[in-house]
């Protein structure tokens, strides 16, 4: 074993469990709108023991197999991307989401609009920077790298393809503008990445309170070994936060607070932070073991409990916190959230 850049041994990855057996597949309940599932008077009271600057959400929200737990019918994922924002906003917990898809392409502006109708005043959106100016390669169809990107971090993009339609769509319900910077392989160098990153993060025009108050740049890195003191001290020097991934390849979450300590060390902010993958889990195996993301499958208590102590501390601080739970942390992201807050009320009762 080998230590890792924040004083952890870096353990090897747990066997990988046996095939699951195929989900079953529901037939989509008909019709042109979704409906909520009925509130449970248990999450309600769970909800309403949570301080208003914690913000709950999920990697996205169109997934078929939360009938009975966010949805009342069974709904298509085509239909619940379209119309499902309103019926989950309905959820007691669910105060926040992930739109995931602007990764793969820029989002027009009358779907980041559609998104905000959808949901109440108070609702938050993180929202992901495309992949054009997010990672260092263009790549092929099975994922590797073929060419560098010149446009990698490309401010002038980012603004143009990503920054201005989501902060004029989503309005007071944006969040934070996530910089999700793939894996960078053998051009992760870090002083170059560095003074490129600088100049990305210079260049980015300030977000203007009267229209996004809630807003926030965010830069989620996947090469461990970028993730530096030097690095959290460049964040911090541009008023970006350091988004805290909970994932594979990446320090757990006791070593990621470190830097998130660090980040606030001459003054707290806001928590960003994204609950994305059980440790030992690549992506592909997570989204086949997991389906339909009705259950808890893999129960991970040290990482969830470590998440509590992370958004306890924020909040402690005065600062808001918005947690993003994958269905590939544990299987299913509602019922990961439950547990989460249940941990959480358990911490701030101490």
């Amino acid at each position: 074993m080998t230590e890792d850049l924040f004083g952890g041994l870096l353990q090897p990855a747990p066997p990988a469990p046996a095939e699951p057996p195929a989900a079953p597949s529901g037939k989509p309940a008909r019709g042109k709108s979704v409906q909520p599932a009925q509130a449970d008077e248990t999450l309600c009271a769970l909800a309403a023991q949570l301080p208003s600057n914690l913000y709950f959400g999920t990697s996205s929200w169109a997934y078929p197999g939360w009938n009975g737990l966010v949805y009342d019918g069974e709904y298509g994922d085509s239909l619940l991307s379209r119309k499902g924002l309103a019926a989950y906003s309905r959820h007691p917990l669910l105060r926040a989401a992930g739109i995931d898809r602007g990764f793969y392409g820029p989002i027009p502006l009358a779907d980041y609009l559609s998104y905000a109708a959808q949901v109440p005043d108070g609702f938050r959106f993180l929202v992901k920077a495309p992949a054009s100016v997010c990672d260092a390669w263009l790549r092929g169809s099975d994922g590797a790298g073929r060419l560098a990107n010149a446009a990698f971090l490309d401010a002038e993009i980012a603004v143009r393809d990503f920054i201005v339609p989501a902060t004029s769509g989503l309005g007071s319900k944006c969040g934070p503008l996530l910089f999700q910077l793939s894996p960078m392989g053998p051009l992760a160098d870090s002083a170059v990445f560095l003074e490129r990153l600088d100049a990305f993060l210079g260049a980015l025009p300030a977000l203007d309170p009267s229209i996004t108050p809630h807003a926030c740049y965010t830069v989620e890195l996947r090469d461990p070994a970028l993730l530096t003191p030097r690095y959290i001290r460049l964040l911090r020097r541009h008023g970006v936060r350091f988004c805290l991934s909970a994932r594979d390849r990446l320090p757990p979450v006791p070593r990621q607070a470190a830097a998130q300590a660090l980040m606030d060390e001459e003054a707290p902010g806001p928590l960003v932070l994204r609950w994305m993958l059980h440790g030992g889990r690549p992506y592909a195996y997570a989204e086949k073991l997991y389906a339909p993301f009705d259950r808890i499958v893999d129960d991970d208590p040290d990482t969830r409990h470590a998440i509590a102590d992370v958004v306890v501390r924020t909040l402690r601080a005065g600062q808001p916190a918005i947690v993003i739970v994958s269905n590939n942390a544990e299987g299913c992201a509602p019922l990961s959230c439950v547990r989460l807050a249940e941990s959480i009320i358990a911490r701030l009762a101490r």
